[in-house]
């Protein structure tokens, strides 16, 4: 692995260590204009957008889909229509904060805004990720279960190591390369949605005209469904894997990374929408087939992912119980490290630590740490009897509370000609940035209200 020696640069940033990129070309616009394949070159735009949108679809999100099909039925799919927009929006914002400042965002949030508040949120940002870590090292084990007779304890320290030996000893290249082809896992929900062969009239209605209900149970279902599809960890995730795939192109110097050619910008809005459309499609077909098998058999009562794989074994038949399985453990998979990781990459950048994943650990000590401290930590949660949908719901309150304020700082930096020079953001991005704002803030109210009336 190559690495390059830190050096403190006139502003205060680090080198980062990197790999030459296999191409050998300094940009993406070079590495795309080499590519003759259509198919190929669109390829190669996609990558932390994707990647993204993907690790969106966790095993506690695909558990929350679950339960608002079974629970409610197909009264909650016109929400993937609506929260596409508003997700493309903030993620696209938080890619070209990274691409233009050189930064990500919790370094841009240092440099330029008060420290306390940052340390909070990295901070709430940790215990969030943590807990989230653990309900999905134990839905990863559940659905192994499900495929192979294996107690569920047995298997959790086993993912545990798994996950966290592709962190320490694997580049960031070989990390996004396996996170991509982890992405395909979660076409096994759509496939299982063919199983269940629903009503088209009740779909078609449900998707294009939203419902809406105070009964307190939907009001939850709706707070939890815009709180695991808006989170946190994915804008810091989204700004500091932009700055990861510059210094992959070599870089290194923050001086280097500072600006982005209206090319790539349109590449990583290519990206950005791929990803979120892919999320907002796996997002609708779970809901779909648990509202068409589950809730038409009258079976509303389910705590999980795995709850609902098991379920639908016996409805839709064992294939459809296998694919969401399957499913279920490339989606824990992905997000785990995703998870573990943007904890360390915004703790890294607050705190001004080296940071990356082409760092040996022994140069990135604290980073590393951190990662090793969430999954370990997560891994344990699964030993103390915490109920999961529990530890879940405590995790939603906290995203719920951290996501509005820095969304707010995430509008204020897209718009800061100090940051972003002429980069800041056009009408319709800063649109749909505040409208994704004030959603947040009005589900963290809604939570409180829901909560007060469980």
């Amino acid at each position: 692995m190559a690495t390059v020696s830190p050096q403190t640069e006139h502003d205060g940033d680090k080198s980062i260590p990197h790999q030459e990129p296999a191409e050998g070309t300094g940009t993406l616009e070079a590495a795309i204009s080499h590519e003759q394949n259509p198919v190929a070159r669109f390829l190669k735009v996609l990558g932390p957008g994707l990647i993204t949108g993907a690790s969106d679809d966790d095993p506690s999100g695909i558990g929350t889909y679950a339960v608002a099909g079974a629970s409610l039925g197909y009264s909650t799919l016109w929400t993937a229509l609506i929260t596409f927009p508003l997700m493309a929006s903030v993620q696209f914002v938080c890619a070209k904060v990274g691409m233009v400042s050189g930064r990500g965002l919790a370094g841009v949030l240092r440099q330029h805004y008060p420290r306390p508040l940052l340390y909070g949120a990295v901070l709430a940002l940790f215990v969030a990720n943590t807990i989230n870590v653990g309900a999905d090292i134990g839905a990863i084990a559940a659905a192994v279960n499900l495929l192979v007779p294996v107690p569920i304890a047995w298997m959790i320290v086993p993912v545990a190591l798994i996950i966290l030996a592709l962190q320490i000893f694997g580049s960031y290249r070989l990390i996004a390369s396996v996170f991509k082809w982890l992405t395909l896992a979660l076409l096994a929900y759509i496939a299982s949605s063919l199983f269940a062969r629903p009503d088209a009239g009740e779909v078609l209605r449900a998707t294009f005209i939203p419902t809406l209900s105070l009964d307190p149970t939907f009001l939850s279902t709706l707070v939890a469904l815009l709180g695991t599809t808006i989170s946190p960890y994915l804008f810091f995730w989204q700004s500091t894997q932009e700055v990861e795939e510059e210094v992959q192109m070599g870089r290194v110097h923050l001086w280097q990374r500072k600006g982005a050619s209206d090319a790539e910008l349109k590449y990583a809005a290519t990206d950005v929408n791929v990803g979120m459309i892919f999320s907002n499609v796996v997002m609708y077909f779970i809901i779909l087939g648990t509202a068409a098998t589950l809730h038409a058999a009258g079976q509303t009562q389910i705590g999980s992912a795995a709850d609902a794989a098991q379920a639908l074994r016996p409805i839709a038949g064992d294939a459809a119980g296998i694919l969401l399985a399957v499913g279920l453990i490339g989606a824990g998979f992905l997000a785990v490290p995703i998870l573990s990781g943007s904890a360390a990459y915004a703790m890294a950048e607050a705190f001004g630590w080296h940071y990356g994943l082409d760092h040996q650990p022994g140069r990135a000590k604290e980073f590393y740490g951190v990662i090793v401290a969430a999954t370990v930590i997560g891994l344990g949660i699964n030993f103390l009897g915490i109920n999961p949908i529990d530890a879940l719901f405590w995790t939603a309150v906290i995203n719920g509370f951290v996501a509005p304020p820095l969304l707010v700082l995430i509008m204020l930096v897209s718009n800061n000609r100090d940051i972003m020079g002429e980069r800041t953001n056009g009408l319709w991005l800063n649109v749909m940035g505040w409208a994704a704002t004030i959603v947040m803030a009005a589900a963290a109210i809604g939570l409180v209200v829901t909560f007060g009336q469980s």
